[in-house]
């Protein structure tokens, strides 16, 4: 498995708690926060089980549903649901995105 993989489960529980937040205000939007937390983890264990293709098609569906983690967080802000995130949550989310963004658009050797 992929070391990310670790970091992924940590921002799921990250997830969770800022979702519980956000359902106090928005439940459409705490929900669409966990699917996509959801379908990162899951894409990317996924990948990590594919070959070739399907490994980078896996990658992107989770970088795509990282970034949509990230939004719905800072949706929630700008909707004032929620105030500040703890700043070691968002660095996590920052690393997910950057390196599952390495890992799919790395140039072919």
């Amino acid at each position: 498995m992929l070391r990310i993989y670790d970091v992924v489960l940590a921002m799921a529980g990250d997830a969770a708690g800022i979702a519980e937040r956000i359902e106090r205000r928005d439940s459409d939007l705490g929900r669409q926060l966990r699917r996509a937390m959801h379908s990162v983890a899951l894409n990317v264990a996924e990948g990590a089980g594919n070959t070739a293709g399907h490994k980078r098609q896996r990658y992107q569906t989770a970088l795509g549903s990282a970034r949509e983690v990230l939004a719905c967080v800072q949706v929630a802000q700008a909707m004032r649901y929620i105030g500040a995130v703890d700043a070691q949550a968002l660095d996590r989310m920052d690393h997910v995105i950057a390196t599952l963004g390495r890992l799919v658009y790395r140039r072919a050797s």
